[in-house]
């Protein structure tokens, strides 16, 4: 009985722990749109100031370029979390299943374990009502 209340309570971390992993990775997957929103304007109001929006152009700003480079690994930052997350949520609902294997499992014994006590207790009082009924 002890090894199962264990086993649920190392299921309830672990899944506790698979959720927050998924909120962390959330987390950051916003925090990187928002950046990558951000780099997206300054390339364009460095665009407007020079009046030149051909990357190829000779007199096209350095800054814009590199705002470009940084926001295109951004993006690719975006798709490597974008893939982990769902990994993640892969993994917490495998977890999740698991934890309720185990709930499941312990449920039905705490179950059995009712009925058995509300028959014993049902058996007792039967005799109790018998002994009673004999004496008169």
């Amino acid at each position: 009985m002890r090894n199962r209340e264990s086993l649920i309570r190392l299921h309830r971390f672990q899944v506790d722990e698979k959720r927050r992993q998924v909120a962390e990775l959330e987390l950051m997957l916003q925090e990187f749109r928002v950046r990558e929103r951000e780099l997206e304007a300054q390339v364009l109001i460095e665009q407007e100031k020079a009046g030149i929006s051909d990357v190829a152009h000779f007199a096209y700003p350095m800054f814009a370029k590199s705002v470009i480079r940084r926001r295109q690994n951004i993006l690719n930052s975006i798709e490597d979390i974008e893939r982990q997350l769902e990994a993640a949520k892969e993994e917490l609902g495998g977890a999740f299943r698991e934890l309720k294997k185990y709930e499941i499992v312990e449920d039905n014994r705490k179950r059995r374990q009712r009925r058995e006590a509300v028959r014993i207790e049902q058996i007792e009082l039967d005799e109790i009502a018998l002994g009673i009924h004999r004496r008169q």
